[in-house]
């Protein structure tokens, strides 16, 4: 079974740039966007063979997450249920036979970090939603989680300490995260490669490889078992983001 995830920043201009021809040569089962930065209405966009679910925020032209699937759910969450994070369309949660599969939009925590403690409260909620749903089956999450875990996950770690998502703040909440029973799948497997998920659009960041990999699929501990293999997408384009991948065994 096959997953994808991908902040595609702007899902209008991302399929001007080959969105649909990208979807179809990944041949996902389930493919989680993130920052679709659009409303309903915008875009008719639709593949055979696969129901999508939207949650748009209410903010126009921000934020917002989508998952295209194969398989029909038997239930969808939009939200994690918490009126003062569930405006900006940043969780959709699928409920299947064997699993939860949510896609995240992590809140940024912005220039000169104005909105570091908003950021913080999100994490503590967000983490207890998690464990709220692995109570009941083991969860899979996605997206783009707005934090380089460690040195290795970003190209200049010193120059970018307390620069969002390179805070102690924020990577601290990801270790607490793991430590609460999760597992960054990609970094489980190959715990010493170098590869990022997204450069910045200035200074020719992505020509100089001068990357974070802020984009994760994180599973919950007993699904370790389950994990085949992780891949970043580096050479797809069309995003300031590239595609990251999740294959688990049947």
């Amino acid at each position: 079974m096959k997953l994808i995830s991908w902040n595609v920043n702007g899902l209008r201009a991302c399929e001007g740039k080959g969105f649909s021809e990208t979807f179809k040569q990944l041949d996902a089962d389930f493919f989680c966007l993130q920052e679709t930065k659009m409303q309903a209405g915008q875009l008719d966009l639709a593949f055979d063979g696969y129901e999508s679910y939207w949650n748009y925020a209410e903010k126009k032209g921000y934020s917002g997450t989508a998952i295209f699937t194969r398989h029909k759910p038997l239930h969808v969450t939009y939200g994690i249920g918490i009126d003062e994070h569930d405006h900006e369309g940043r969780v959709i949660t699928l409920e299947m036979e064997r699993f939860f599969l949510v896609t995240v939009y992590t809140p940024n925590s912005q220039d000169e970090l104005r909105r570091l403690d908003y950021r913080m409260q999100w994490e503590d909620d967000f983490r207890q939603y998690l464990l709220s749903l692995d109570q009941k089956k083991p969860v899979i999450v996605c997206g783009d989680m707005n934090v380089a875990h460690e040195e290795i996950d970003l190209k200049n770690p010193k120059s970018n300490r307390r620069n969002a998502g390179f805070t102690d703040e924020e990577r601290e909440k990801f270790t607490t995260l793991l430590n609460s029973g999760f597992t960054d799948t990609f970094r489980w497997l190959y715990p010493e490669q170098v590869t990022y998920s997204w450069w910045s659009y200035r200074f020719q960041a992505r020509q100089k490889n001068a990357g974070w990999r802020i984009d994760y699929f994180v599973v919950s501990d007993r699904l370790r078992d389950s994990i085949d293999d992780a891949k970043i997408h580096t050479d797809i384009l069309g995003s300031d983001h590239c595609p990251v991948e999740l294959t688990i065994k049947d």
